[in-house]
């Protein structure tokens, strides 16, 4: 028997120990667990959350949203609609190399948002313990068992062993996932070839470095400067793999290699937050096993590049959270769950793949230089058709239809245009912003749509606007992430329908709350709005 994988029906009963029940156990208090957390508590869900490190880790790591990233977020609520005001460009680099432009309509938010890990993980864990969630630090996950009806987590906290009786269990521990391991879940991962460092230093001579993305014959610096004539270096080593990943750097080894990669003596003082990283490559085999899931750096890992690795992690978790609420209600179709994996590992390997080809790239040699100008030109040309930058900022991401003879439509992203609804101006952010899949009805003949969601009526947001040359549909179903369930042009409505909700999913709700008492004051608030 695998370790932390029980074959027996139901999960083996634990003595000695605390216990606990909830809906959704998240292990992993990072910025993707807590969105995940925010998400699931909002709903309604009860929700714990496990994290190993004591407080919030104030080392600096990443701190830029994409695109699709921040338009999800306004959509949920999780950023300010402030955010908003755009002139709708952004400029970005490819490998580092400059010219990238990022855009998105000007409806939308700022297409690249720079906002600190450590402050979005504290805003996003504000919000989960407002909603409800219970947040347990300093507890080291050390057992996960799948039954047929849950999921116990053993974790080891201050005052001893901590067991916890759960449905669901989400895995946003990190790269070195022990959620992942305990499941087993396996990876296909691509070994490191390169070697890189990275701290907080003072120059002893502030005019050394400057700003920005430093190419020499023997690799990269890219420095950034901050407050009190900090600076923040990063160095790329394209020679091999650490010797040993896992030795702490020190100050003299980073000013050694930066100077080696610069040609010149550079001189630092004061390091910290030190640390070592590569291109260490991974994908898990399945982000949802059974009864247990993965998210962020759990699910995936790739090279550091095009600041791709928040933006993906919160997409998962957005698209995971509503979909897991939906099942820990009862009110989710049989098919729903399976549709986080079926969406969101595909978009995971095109960053890997995406972050491997820039990697390429930025390896030194003479024979690169002719690849590098072609690119370089491709930048250029790429503010008309939008490739590269729809793919760094995710905002080509369509996912696949679910039912059998899905429209067009199905699976886009649908952007915020302004709408008329009831005499009064809003738009497509205000109307997902409750968190209820929405049906919009567009025009006087979309009426004869709605009988379509005859039995689904409770799960949905139903609203009738004036008709608008921005959508060019009678009728659309569209997720609370804001992509598109089902359009005319397929199957019928009632086929996306099943596939999302259970039929009459108030009913549902009712029933799966009325199963546990202890949590029936957090019955849904999606659906207890819709009331």
């Amino acid at each position: 028997m695998r370790s932390g994988v029980s074959r027996v029906g139901r999960p083996r009963r634990a003595r000695g120990r605390d216990r606990m029940k909830a809906q959704v156990v998240v292990v992993g208090g990072g910025p993707v667990g807590m969105l995940v957390a925010a998400e699931l508590a909002a709903y309604g869900v009860d929700t714990v959350v496990l994290e190993a490190r004591a407080r919030v880790c104030e080392r600096p790591k990443a701190n830029t949203l994409h695109a699709r990233a921040v338009q999800c977020l306004v959509r949920r609520g999780h950023l300010p609609r402030q955010v908003a005001a755009s002139d709708g460009v952004g400029a970005f680099h490819f490998a580092g190399l400059p010219g990238l432009v990022i855009s998105a309509p000007v409806t939308e938010p700022e297409p690249i948002l720079k906002y600190p890990q450590a402050e979005l993980e504290r805003r996003f864990e504000e919000r989960a313990k407002a909603a409800g969630a219970r947040v347990l630090r300093e507890h080291r996950v050390t057992d996960v068992v799948q039954g047929e009806e849950g999921v116990r987590v053993t974790a080891e906290g201050p005052r001893g062993p901590v067991v916890c009786d759960a449905r669901y269990l989400v895995g946003a521990d990190g790269a070195r996932s022990a959620v992942r391991e305990l499941a087993g879940i396996g990876s296909d991962t691509h070994q490191a070839t390169v070697s890189a460092l990275m701290g907080e230093v003072t120059l002893t001579d502030p005019q050394a470095l400057t700003d920005g993305w430093h190419r020499t014959p023997r690799g990269w610096v890219v420095a950034k400067r901050g407050p009190e004539r900090r600076m923040y270096v990063r160095t790329l080593n394209c020679a091999g793999a650490h010797d040993d990943r896992k030795r702490p750097p020190t100050q003299e080894e980073l000013r050694q290699e930066v100077s080696w990669i610069a040609g010149r003596e550079i001189g630092m003082e004061g390091a910290r937050w030190l640390g070592r990283f590569s291109d260490f490559a991974r994908l898990a085999h399945t982000f949802r096993e059974r009864r247990v899931f993965l998210v962020g750096d759990a699910a995936h890992v790739h090279f550091p590049i095009g600041g791709q690795g928040l933006s993906t992690g919160v997409l998962d978790a957005l698209n995971l959270g509503w979909k897991l609420a939906l099942a820990a209600r009862g009110a989710a179709g049989a098919a729903l769950l399976d549709t986080y994996d079926l969406e969101r590992r595909p978009a995971a390997r095109q960053v890997i793949d995406n972050t491997r080809a820039q990697l390429a790239l930025m390896r030194p040699g003479s024979e690169m230089d002719s690849l590098r100008d072609v690119f370089t030109s491709m930048l250029a040309a790429d503010r008309d058709h939008g490739r590269l930058s729809g793919m760094i900022s995710a905002q080509d991401t369509v996912f696949p239809g679910h039912t059998g003879r899905p429209s067009a439509a199905a699976g886009t992203f649908l952007h915020n245009v302004p709408l008329r609804v009831r005499g009064r101006d809003t738009d497509v952010v205000g109307l997902l912003r409750d968190g209820r899949p929405l049906l919009l009805l567009m025009g006087t003949r979309a009426g004869r749509h709605r009988a379509g969601a005859r039995g689904w009526e409770r799960a949905l947001h139903v609203v009738r606007a004036a008709a608008s040359p921005d959508i060019p549909h009678e009728a659309l179903l569209v997720r609370p992430d804001g992509y598109v369930a089902w359009a005319p042009g397929g199957d019928d409505m009632a086929a996306a329908l099943s596939v999302y909700f259970a039929r009459d999913a108030w009913t549902a709700e009712r029933r799966a709350a009325a199963d546990q008492p202890d949590s029936a004051s957090c019955a849904s608030a999606a659906l207890r709005a819709s009331a």
